[in-house]
């Protein structure tokens, strides 16, 4: 699965990747955003840190990105959010979500 999209200056809009190895039974989910959508430190929360912030902390990127990675076995469903320095939560408006925020199929 790989959900991404660009603004009209080239640089990535929200997206998340998500990459199978098939030998290991695991799946790789990148959470990756554009540098500028907000000011501080952002991290990705969700089932996979127990939505523990701080934890996925999104690192800024030469390309104008900032993205962090989480290993999560195959198969399963990843519930997330984004969360932004001053307590501001933020979810990804072009992944499925339920009342715990974004749903990404591994």
């Amino acid at each position: 699965m790989r959900q991404e999209a660009t603004s009209s200056q080239g640089v990535p809009k929200l997206a998340i990747r998500v990459t199978t190895d098939q030998r290991t039974g695991k799946s790789k989910v990148s959470f990756v955003l554009p540098d500028d959508v907000h000011d501080g430190p952002v991290s990705a929360v969700g089932t996979f840190n127990d939505w523990c912030p701080g934890a996925h902390k999104l690192v800024r990127r030469a390309n104008g990105t900032r993205s962090a990675s989480v290993m999560v076995p195959a198969g399963q469903a990843v519930r997330f959010r984004y969360l932004a320095s001053g307590g501001v939560w933020f979810d990804d408006p072009d992944v499925p979500a339920d009342e715990m925020g974004g749903v990404v199929r591994t």
